[in-house]
């Protein structure tokens, strides 16, 4: 009866960690895959998968983008989109909500070993150096150097009340 209870609580963690997004070995291995396949028909059946399982975690990766190696996503793929022009470099970490866009067909390359926080845009023909940090919230279309660090625009105030 241990083996059996060992058996189940494994099924039962992995079917956690794949709710809540921890659990995409399946994905990669699908996009990986489908880079390779050259058979249409097999490609749109990839493709479908692909899609459901970002849809399922609020993400979407393009299918042209380019990885040097798995990006490290602590949250999963949550409200994560990546442009299909862009191009990614080895162990970079991507937190939540990041949004990697491109401006017509042109999207950012990032180095090696950078962060980027979450809710940080990084958009555009720009060039982001190996071991940036881009802080949480962070927008950026220019160029970053190696070695840098970028976090939001300093708290501003709009409009100021009458008598205060």
């Amino acid at each position: 009866m241990r083996n059996g209870k060992i058996r189940d609580s494994k099924v039962r963690a992995a079917v956690i960690d794949f709710a809540k997004g921890d659990f995409l070995w399946l994905y990669w291995k699908l996009f990986v895959w489908h880079r390779r396949i050259s058979y249409l028909p097999f490609q749109d059946i990839v493709s479908f998968f692909l899609l459901r399982i970002a849809h399922k975690h609020g993400g979407y990766i393009g299918r042209n983008t380019t990885f040097q190696s798995k990006p490290i996503l602590p949250h999963g793929l949550h409200g994560i989109y990546i442009s299909r022009y862009a191009k990614i470099g080895r162990e970079c970490h991507i937190y939540q909500n990041v949004t990697i866009g491109s401006v017509g067909k042109k999207a950012p390359q990032i180095g090696d070993h950078c962060l980027i926080g979450a809710g940080a845009v990084v958009v555009g023909d720009i060039t982001i150096g190996d071991f940036v940090k881009i802080g949480a919230g962070a927008v950026v279309c220019t160029d970053v150097p190696s070695h840098s660090t970028v976090v939001a625009q300093p708290s501003r105030i709009i409009i100021r009340e009458a008598g205060a």
